[in-house]
């Protein structure tokens, strides 16, 4: 019964620090980004971008501090020693849980520069947050549907220049660029529906990250490809929180990337043929990676 009773109140807790801190920090935040907006020279946006980032990492800082002060997270992540704060990063991950973010942003938190994730235009309406992402210059993207844009066929192309104006941002400062690319949350049911050929991973979605590595072909040379795995079961943020110990494996791997992936045409047939097998093969060595990690964390003594 005491273990259930300060289970609740540790979730409790752990939900309403997230949303308290959540809002401390969105409000200089939002007001670094209005003199960004009205100063919008180089060198006046180059100070406030300093300023901004400053503010995420100790956003980010103060999650990982207070998790660490209600509960115990066993972390056994491997492949970090390769990671530079100064270089250009596309970061690939499985994807089966709201806390996946919290644990990228824990393990990269000053290893490599902030991560930034691609965005669908319609989250920048989410409350306090939509607003904080934007000014924090997530990349926010609006993909057609290709029955959309047989209906209309004027909006070909509308996607790809958004995303370059997106990436475009990242250009002059190293930037880490992160993408779910199964799209959605790993599930059991999703798998079955989509028929996915992996034991532990939905579908690959090649859009995304084939749109970045057109617009950044000359800086985007590398690939944290990064393998999640929650031996104990996967935990939402509420069962994340209650609970007194979570075990977590990550295992992540820098990959350098072909020269011929990289600032092509995203939406040639032959390109996109290519970047989807590598993409595939890839997710193929995921599956694997997934497997032998569980196994060897259920035959440890």
């Amino acid at each position: 019964m005491w273990t259930s009773i300060t289970g609740f109140l540790r979730g409790a807790l752990g939900l309403a620090f997230l949303g308290i801190n959540t809002l401390f920090w969105a409000v200089p935040v939002y007001i670094t980004a209005v003199f960004k907006l009205i100063l919008p020279f180089r060198a006046a946006r180059n100070f406030f971008d300093v300023i901004l980032n400053f503010l995420s990492y100790t956003w980010i800082y103060c999650i990982n501090w207070f998790i660490g002060a209600i509960k115990t997270v066993e972390y056994d992540v491997t492949g970090l020693e390769k990671l530079k704060r100064n270089e250009w990063y596309i970061v690939v991950s499985n994807h089966q849980t709201m806390i996946d973010i919290i644990v990228l942003q824990k393990i990269f938190h000053g290893r490599i520069p902030f991560l930034k994730y691609f965005m669908k235009q319609e989250l920048i309406w989410v409350p306090i947050l939509g607003l904080a992402w934007w000014a924090l210059d997530y990349p926010f993207m609006k993909r057609y549907s290709s029955e959309l844009l047989k209906r209309k066929p004027h909006l070909r192309g509308k996607d790809v220049e958004a995303t370059r104006r997106a990436c475009a941002k990242f250009k002059d400062r190293p930037a880490s660029i992160m993408n779910f690319v199964e799209g959605t949350r790993f599930s059991r049911a999703k798998q079955a529906a989509q028929k996915s050929p992996y034991r532990h991973l939905l579908k690959p979605r090649s859009g995304g990250v084939s749109y970045v590595l057109s617009m950044m072909g000359e800086n985007m040379r590398n690939l944290i490809d990064v393998t999640i795995v929650y031996p104990n079961g996967v935990e939402d943020a509420w069962r994340f929180f209650c609970s007194r110990i979570s075990r977590i494996l990550v295992r992540i791997e820098v990959l350098p990337i072909d020269p011929d992936l990289r600032g092509k045409n995203p939406d040639d047939q032959e390109y996109r043929n290519r970047f989807n097998r590598w993409l595939n093969d890839l997710w193929k060595k995921k599956d694997c990676t997934i497997e032998q990690t569980l196994a060897r964390a259920f035959s440890r003594p």
